[in-house]
C-alpha cells in the first residue's frame, strides 16, 4: 500500500501534528514502506497454530482482596473526603463532564 505525501499531510492534520513540509515526503516512504511489511504478515501460514491470550503461559500470584487496617486502609471515609471541595454521602461530588 502506497502513502502519498497528501496523506500523510491529511493524517498530520487530523492528529494535530506539526510536520515541515520537507518531512512529509520521507514520511510518506517510511509510513509505505511500514504498511508493505504488515501486508506481509498476512502472507503468513498460520494453519493449524492455535491462537495465543499470552506469550508467556504463567500464573500470576493473587493476593486476598480485603480492606488493609491502618492510615492507608479503608473504614475511614470522613478522612478520606476530608480535603475535598464538595462531597455528598462520603463520595466526591465532581462537575458533569458528559451530557
Amino acid at each position: 500500500m502506497a502513502v502519498d505525501k497528501e496523506t500523510v499531510r491529511k493524517v498530520a492534520r487530523l492528529a494535530r501534528i506539526a510536520e515541515p513540509e520537507e518531512r512529509l515526503e520521507p514520511l510518506a516512504k517510511e509510513l509505505s514502506g511500514i504498511l508493505d511489511w504488515i501486508e506481509q504478515l498476512g502472507e503468513v501460514d498460520i494453519e493449524g497454530v492455535e491462537a495465543m491470550a499470552s506469550t508467556v503461559d504463567v500464573t500470576l500470584p493473587m493476593r486476598a482482596d480485603a480492606l488493609q487496617d491502618g492510615p492507608t486502609g479503608g473504614g475511614q471515609p470522613d478522612n478520606i473526603v476530608a480535603n475535598a471541595p464538595k462531597t455528598e454521602d462520603h463520595f466526591f461530588v465532581v462537575p458533569k463532564v458528559v451530557e
